[in-house]
């Protein structure tokens, strides 16, 4: 059984609720905050490994000392609760189930950040979640956590929680910071980071949820006994959304380092696939990150088992790595076609991309074009060696990474099921059908296409 960090107390009758939270020792890592050194809370983050789980995985220790306190300008923490990666919903449930959580933290990080106006920046489709986050604070005002002189320390600390518009692109840092500020979600040119000049150019740090959720117990217990959870690197637990072909669908904490295959087919976790149908492939970090067929699933192409960590799902070299990402894991069955999938997420991508960077918002036009012409039946084969050649255009060519996550799926799904796409070309009248392979699963008719054949 995984050790609970974030999650322990969920099923706690009442927990949303001040009291509840309360009793279970709820706020305690404020109350040691309080007398602490604020540089000595950081160093506390930076024994404990946590690293930023939003995506990028930066360590979050380092991220809080890189704030500008010799400015002499108001430092500010803001919550990126923007969840808007396809196929997470980790800092949903997270908030929607312990909102006094994330408040704690959001103060005990306040406190190391000497921050005394705090945002948490939520995306304007989870408004039940903003409704039950603007009833938390409201009880930690009445209950004397936020507000002027908390509990008599001569500390004071504001949160509010903003809603966003339901756009991709302000889940990135600058993005959400400009939004914040009134204007249009694009991102910022870097440098200057937002540890210098952030949120109404004030030295501003930005996290994601359940990086934030995390300090409280970093803080009671120290960060040397939150670093002794996980392996190497991958320190403290994760929590991972879970959806697709699987058994048991839904938001798990496990412990970093976790074997892949106990993850997948443990009646704890997963529970295998749903159906006698073989699984086909995975996207284990949302849908930005590299689809893994299932060969390379639980061993990489150096033979090694796959771990639940940032660095194994990465690791095995350029055409098996993956990413730990935001702990999207989407698993599909043999009846799922690629290309559809595949042109499902640059449909998406093209949507959010901001426009601001040409690489982007010609490129994704161009993919989800393309994808589409594959996935009816209308494609050639000139179209596939075109997809690969816009995809590398766009990869570290924006100035965010939205770019990198429209190419990063279309790379890997030529690189892994090329023959899939060839099949589409060939016999375009297998592919009319828009459920052809849940008619005619893959394993029965990848064999028409040769790797050798070329079609003229």
């Amino acid at each position: 059984m995984s050790k609970k960090i974030l999650l322990e107390h969920i099923n706690v009758p009442g927990i949303q609720g001040y009291e509840a939270y309360r009793k279970v020792g709820g706020y305690a890592s404020v109350e040691k905050a309080l007398k602490m050194a604020p540089l000595d809370i950081v160093e506390e983050v930076k024994k404990s490994g946590l690293r930023g789980r939003g995506g990028a995985g930066f360590p979050t220790g380092m991220k809080w000392s890189f704030i500008d306190k010799k400015s002499g300008k108001p430092a500010h923490l803001v919550c990126n609760a923007d969840e808007s990666e396809p196929g997470t919903f980790k800092d949903r449930y997270l908030m929607e189930k312990l909102p006094h959580l994330l408040i704690e933290g959001m103060i005990t990080g306040s406190i190391a950040l000497e921050a005394h106006l705090s945002y948490i920046y939520i995306r304007g489709e989870y408004m039940w979640v903003y409704r039950i986050l603007e009833r938390a604070i409201n009880e930690a005002y009445a209950n004397g956590w936020l507000g002027k002189n908390i509990k008599g320390s001569g500390y004071d600390l504001d949160v509010h929680v903003t809603c966003g518009a339901g756009a991709y692109i302000c889940g990135e840092e600058t993005a959400l910071i400009e939004s914040l500020e009134g204007k249009r979600g694009n991102p910022r040119i870097k440098p200057p980071f937002p540890a210098v000049s952030g949120l109404w150019g004030n030295p501003t740090v930005v996290n994601n949820v359940e990086s934030i959720a995390a300090i409280p117990y970093i803080v009671n217990n120290g960060g040397e006994e939150y670093a002794k959870i996980g392996v190497g690197k991958s320190t403290g637990t994760k929590l991972i959304s879970a959806s697709g072909h699987i058994k048991n669908p839904g938001v798990y904490e496990i412990e970093l380092g976790l074997p892949v295959d106990e993850f997948m087919n443990s009646d704890e976790y997963l529970g295998g696939m749903y159906s006698d149908r073989p699984l086909k492939a995975v996207v284990p970090g949302g849908s930005s990150v590299p689809i893994l067929p299932a060969e390379l699933f639980y061993k990489n192409a150096k033979g090694e088992p796959r771990l639940m960590t940032y660095e194994s799902l990465s690791d095995g070299g350029f055409a098996s790595a993956s990413m730990m990402g935001s702990g999207g894991f989407i698993v599909y069955d043999d009846t799922t076609c690629v290309v559809r999938n595949t042109w499902n997420f640059s449909r998406f991508y093209h949507h959010e991309s901001c426009g601001q960077c040409s690489p982007c918002r010609e490129g994704t036009g161009w993919m989800e074009k393309i994808l589409w012409r594959i996935e009816h039946g209308y494609g050639n084969m000139e179209d596939i060696d075109l997809l690969w050649e816009i995809q590398r255009k766009i990869e570290g060519n924006t100035i965010c990474p939205l770019g990198d996550a429209a190419a990063w799926p279309v790379a890997a799904a030529i690189r892994h099921f090329r023959d899939e796409f060839e099949f589409h070309v060939k016999y375009p009248e297998k592919i009319k059908d828009r459920n052809h392979f849940v008619a005619e699963p893959w394993e029965k008719v990848k064999h028409l296409v040769k790797k050798e054949e070329v079609l003229v």
